[in-house]
């Protein structure tokens, strides 16, 4: 399997597990300056130099010498499941992309037939039930993680702890994981751990969202979205999200960490 998803500096000063819908766009344009003193020009995802990316062959080897040897500093970002399923949603679902056309092709056509979601129109921009489409978007997310059906789960909506356990199962251990939440906190806390070419500013950093405007504007507070019913299938796919993140499963309106990240806990349970 090696490390998807894993995006390493040239400089081989910092190793990043990358989690859908969790800071990555800032991320990785932080790391890309690390090294370059100069944010690359366009959204990171593209890049096809100036980073390592498992994505690109070229970068295979180094990657897996430096994750398996254990000496590079190693982090990943996590958010909290209601907030990150509702980004999904909104941007993935509701939204227009990059390209200028919708999500994984015929994907919300299905979803507008098979589970009755409206998504705002063909721009996106018209007004619909918020509520009860991202309800049934759920319904449709639970079927592609617990049974795979209609299609494959996608990678901005499945569990992160999937994201993160591939990393360890393969030879890599983290040296920090930090919550999206407290995203200052936690990237200080990375960046001071390692040497990079170029010192890097947290405090005049900008906020790399490319994400935003893809999609409507959320209506509502984040804990309108989730009934009884919403909150059971939430848990459902992310119980161990919750659990090992330490994210208040009872209260939706809480985005933010009730605990601290145990590593050795993350480890022994997702070294499987």
């Amino acid at each position: 399997m090696g490390f998807p998803g894993t995006w390493m500096t040239e400089s081989e000063s910092v190793i990043y597990r990358v989690v859908p819908k969790c800071a990555c766009s800032t991320i990785g344009q932080i790391l890309y300056y690390s090294d370059h003193g100069e944010f690359f020009d366009g959204d990171i995802h593209d890049a096809k130099e100036g980073l390592h990316k498992w994505a690109q062959d070229q970068s295979h080897a180094p990657i897996t010498r430096a994750a398996q040897g254990q000496q590079t500093y190693a982090f990943t970002c996590v958010r909290n499941p209601y907030t990150r399923v509702l980004s999904s949603f909104f941007d993935k679902i509701c939204g227009i992309q990059r390209n200028g056309k919708r999500y994984r092709g015929h994907l919300v056509q299905r979803l507008v037939y098979d589970y009755g979601i409206e998504v705002g129109g063909e721009d996106g921009k018209q007004e619909f039930d918020q509520i009860k489409s991202f309800r049934r978007f759920l319904l449709f997310a639970r079927d592609t993680i617990r049974w795979r059906r209609p299609m494959e789960p996608d990678i901005h909506w499945s569990a992160t702890s999937g994201h993160v356990s591939t990393f360890i199962q393969n030879g890599g251990r983290y040296n920090k994981i930090f919550w999206t939440e407290k995203f200052n906190e936690g990237m200080q806390e990375v960046l001071d751990g390692i040497k990079t070419p170029h010192a890097v500013d947290l405090a005049t950093i900008p906020r790399f969202n490319e994400s935003e405007g893809h999609g409507p504007k959320r209506a509502h507070p984040v804990e309108d979205y989730f009934d009884d019913l919403s909150m059971h299938l939430v848990y459902e796919i992310y119980k161990r999200d919750f659990e090992l993140f330490k994210y208040d499963f009872e209260n939706p309106a809480n985005k933010m960490p009730i605990g601290e990240i145990d590593l050795e806990e993350v480890h022994a349970k997702l070294g499987d």
